[in-house]
């Protein structure tokens, strides 16, 4: 199965906030252009931003520690800034982010890369700095969204389709599946949405429907 051969169609919205609830904003603007046989993808920072999961820097006082360890974090981290860091230390914990940037650095030295967002915490990986969302949340630091295989059972339950995830997904064409329903392969979707069809931003397309999904399933094991 490949990209090409579905339909990838993203949903406009309104910007939503921490009053709205995913479930009833993809039941409101996407309701009618769902069918049985389709996906419904959503993105992470979205379903973050409506349950709460978010931090203005003005409420947060970085101590020294995450000013320090800030620095060893590559540029275009969410956690290279002294805010980015503290959020991290917060979610996950100051001696668990400081052990593990410890044995990041020494696993770097013997060419083994990634193991401080391993080692780390699930939340780490996820947290997007200033500028990393849509406005007016771009003044936020934003949590990874919390349970989302059951965000995304929800939206099946609610809306009736083939299936649905939530998805995180950047213009750096990196994506990964946080949740998804049953049934699903999250590596595969996230392969299929490998080239950012949504729009967090100015365009405010935060639902892509993966059109006719099943179908090319049923398709694939019938070949």
């Amino acid at each position: 199965m490949t990209e090409q051969a579905l339909e990838l169609k993203p949903v406009p919205t309104r910007i939503l906030t921490d009053k709205d609830n995913i479930v009833d904003v993809i039941e409101k603007y996407a309701k009618e252009d769902i069918g049985p046989q389709d996906v419904v993808s959503v993105a992470e920072s979205v379903v973050a931003i409506t349950q709460g999961r978010f931090v203005r820097p003005e409420e947060l006082q970085p101590s020294l520690l995450a000013r320090v360890l800030c620095r060893f974090i590559a540029k275009e981290g969410s956690l290279a800034s002294a805010y980015g860091m503290q959020t991290a230390m917060n979610a996950e914990g100051s001696w668990r982010i400081t052990w593990s940037l410890f044995v990041g650095f020494l696993g770097k030295l013997v060419g083994r890369s990634g193991l401080f967002y391993e080692l780390a915490g699930g939340q780490t990986a996820l947290i997007d700095d200033v500028t990393g969302t849509m406005p007016p949340f771009d003044k936020c630091l934003v949590y990874g969204p919390a349970d989302p295989n059951g965000v995304a059972e929800a939206i099946k339950q609610r809306l009736g389709c083939y299936g649905a995830v939530v998805a995180d997904v950047n213009d750096l064409k990196r994506a990964a599946v946080l949740g998804a329903t049953q049934g699903l392969v999250p590596k595969e979707i996230a392969q299929i949405l490998i080239n950012n069809p949504f729009g967090n931003a100015s365009q405010k397309t935060p639902i892509v429907i993966i059109k006719n999904y099943g179908l090319a399933v049923q398709k694939t094991v019938a070949q």
